[in-house]
């Protein structure tokens, strides 16, 4: 089936051949063609260009997008859309004024969470987490990685796992899946660290993989939660078995984590809501992407990720949403770009290079999403009208998308 856009009033994020990422001041420069088409054959892009040098051809369908963008769907790199219930009270508590580690001294945050779900059947997870994903792909997202971790024990963990493969089964958007096991310890094993680790090692990482359940490995490497001396013990477990680190690290202190996972060739860093010069030193010329929650900053009022500081430095940024239902009940990628642009002062041309193709590479993807490339996937959002792309960040709340195509289809 060809599909041919014309008279595109700004095609953007155009790359004649593939990139990995973009750092530093490239994160400033967003390609793009004025007055474009684009054509797509079945799933993938096959060509684009200027108006003027649209070709001749009988597609199945023509739309014509004059005075709208077009543009690469959003990569969500770091969410945990699969959970059971919601955390509305916690979202109370916060407003009355009770801390993130009050809330979860309480036994709230992510152990409610745990709680929740494994007192929830898996169909029952699967029906309530695919409203979730059908939503954010509606808003623009058209790969997604999903996290497990909230459950916390043998089978609540593969129970996650399986959810999130046959969502990636039924449906047409990209999923990675990443195995969150060190996510909290659980109240059994508070006092004993070693005996937790010890299951996510020898029970929880061998039925994994014999299912092939996951792509990366997370842990949350934090004060309070997982150390690095532990991160880098599960890090080392998981590439065992081929799974490549993807850490959440420094949302509440910087505990030399970053060098940790850099050390362990992480593909991405996550959270950095503190940024220390020497973590910046550690990233400088490595594989590992650091990727910016800034929706999670808004909702629980704390910094943002210094992302002016650190593209200054040469370094790339990707952006992901971290929906969840303690810290981010959104998987908006729109808010996000938005976010980014008016708290972070990114540029809106650094924002969408950092949800679009810097996404992609933090989710191992960027050979086949993340820019309009002939033979990527077809995956473009069309926008209504629009005075230029800059309103995609000004206009913050207002739904400005009119269709999106995954795998080549209006979804």
């Amino acid at each position: 089936m060809k599909t041919l856009i014309i008279n595109i009033k700004e095609l953007l994020q155009v790359r004649d051949n593939p990139i990995d990422k973009v750092s530093g001041t490239e994160m400033g420069i967003l390609p793009k063609i004025d007055h474009a088409f684009l054509l797509i054959e079945d799933n993938l892009i096959t060509d684009f260009g200027p108006m003027a040098n649209c070709p001749t051809i009988k597609a199945d369908q023509t739309i014509d997008a004059t005075g709208k963008i077009v543009l690469p769907t959003w990569c969500d790199s770091h969410t945990h859309i699969v959970y059971a219930g919601n955390r509305i009270q916690e979202f109370v508590d916060r407003i009355n004024g009770l801390s993130y580690e009050e809330i979860a001294n309480r036994g709230g945050g992510i152990l409610n969470s745990a709680k929740k779900l494994n007192e929830t059947s898996e169909e029952d997870i699967y029906n309530q987490s695919k409203v979730r994903l059908e939503e954010i792909m509606q808003q623009g997202t058209g790969a997604v990685e999903i996290k497990s971790g909230y459950g916390l024990t043998v089978d609540g963990e593969l129970k996650m796992l399986r959810v999130i493969k046959k969502l990636a089964a039924n449906y047409p958007i990209k999923i990675k899946a990443t195995f969150l096991g060190a996510h909290a310890f659980p109240t059994e094993y508070k006092e004993d660290h070693a005996a937790y680790i010890d299951l996510i090692i020898n029970e929880m990482l061998p039925k994994i993989a014999a299912e092939k359940l996951a792509d990366y490995i997370d842990a949350f490497l934090e004060t309070g939660y997982f150390s690095v001396q532990e991160t880098e013990k599960i890090m080392e477990a998981g590439k065992k078995y081929g799974l490549i680190p993807k850490i959440h690290v420094n949302q509440f202190t910087a505990i030399n984590g970053i060098k940790a996972c850099v050390k362990y060739e992480a593909l991405s860093v996550d959270h950095l809501e503190i940024v220390t010069d020497e973590d910046i030193d550690d990233l400088k010329g490595s594989i590992t992407m650091p990727v910016a929650l800034p929706s999670c900053s808004y909702f629980i009022s704390i910094p943002y990720t210094p992302a002016r500081k650190m593209i200054a430095a040469g370094l790339p940024l990707a952006l992901a949403t971290d929906y969840n239902p303690g810290t981010t009940p959104s998987g908006n990628m729109n808010f996000v770009v938005a976010t980014a642009c008016i708290k972070m002062k990114m540029t809106p041309e650094e924002a969408i290079n950092a949800a679009t193709i810097n996404g992609a590479y933090a989710m191992g993807i960027s050979q086949t999403h993340g820019s309009i490339t002939k033979g990527k996937s077809a995956n473009i959002i069309i926008t209504k009208r629009l005075t230029t792309y800059y309103e995609m960040a000004y206009s913050f709340t207002s739904n400005l998308i009119e269709k999106v195509f995954i795998e080549g289809r209006i979804i």
